[in-house]
């Protein structure tokens, strides 16, 4: 079982590799380029819905320690680069669906990308990255390690979606079928955006930063080691909060804060479907 492999390769000091190791890698990253192996995976038993697969992650970090950093400049390039040679750009063909627009995006090999897939350039697929079919990643979004994207999202220009690869048993940042997060954003430290969510231009989102809904009255954080989760079909915008006390009042200061504004409805839908005109 692929399972057990990898995480007896874990195991086993640097030095130690052979090329039969190697071989079980290699098998590792063609699961992970198929959709059949993935750091996170929806499991309605969990609390929010989603499961963490550590052994997953523990194959990601096998392949940094049994890589050894190659050249990587393509011939005639006035661009050089070394990377380890476990992790290759992906390479994909036609038969993949994935519309990959010329200048400068890359996919790291071990990324999963569904069909039809739009990828503006430049953008960036980072190893363990779940990209379903559908989606748009747009010029210069980033999908980090282990970042799990849905259905039909579409990440806007400049768009954010952090890697958490370690620790192993850490939930990745998770952005669930049609959202559509806005240009400039950040989501990061494992947040859950629930399905159909739209996430405003220039919202960040962190475990640090509570998220308040005007709508319900409710404020949403992350408590007792669990994640933050933003409402299926919230609308969030950026906002702020004044600060009440000390220096902060006395100089009229305020913080950010994220702000649910209303629940999505048919005028917001409307908008959200003219993206379908660009895939």
């Amino acid at each position: 079982m692929l399972k057990s492999r990898i995480e007896a390769l874990f195991e086993k000091s640097p030095e130690d590799f052979t090329h039969q190791d190697l071989e079980t890698f290699e098998e590792f990253k063609r699961a992970l380029n198929a959709g059949a192996a993935r750091a996170a995976e929806p499991d309605p038993a969990a609390p929010h819905g989603w499961r963490v697969n550590a052994w997953v992650k523990r194959g990601i970090l096998v392949g940094f320690r049994m890589g050894r950093t190659v050249d990587m400049t393509d011939a005639g390039s006035r661009f050089t680069f070394w990377d380890k040679a476990t992790y290759p750009p992906r390479k994909l063909t036609i038969e993949d669906g994935v519309r990959v627009v010329p200048g400068g995006s890359s996919l790291r090999d071990g990324c999963y990308v569904g069909k039809s897939v739009t990828c503006m350039p430049p953008m960036y697929i980072n190893v363990g990255g779940y990209v379903d079919d559908g989606s748009m990643v747009d010029s210069h979004a980033l999908v980090g390690s282990c970042a799990q994207i849905g259905k039909n999202c579409h990440l806007s220009a400049a768009a954010q979606i952090g890697g958490v690869l370690e620790p192993v048993g850490a939930l990745p940042v998770i952005v669930e079928d049609n959202v559509l997060v806005g240009g400039n954003c950040g989501v990061y430290e494992g947040t859950i955006v629930k399905k159909s969510a739209v996430l405003g231009a220039g919202v960040v989102l962190t475990r640090s930063t509570p998220v308040y809904d005007i709508v319900n009255g409710a404020e949403h954080k992350a408590r007792d080691g669990g994640p933050l989760v933003i409402p299926q079909g919230a609308v969030v915008v950026p906002g702020s909060r004044p600060i009440g006390s000390g220096r902060g009042k006395d100089w009229g200061l305020s913080l950010y804060a994220p702000v649910i504004v209303k629940y999505r409805d048919e005028k917001t839908d409307a908008r959200v479907e003219l993206e379908e005109l660009l895939r």
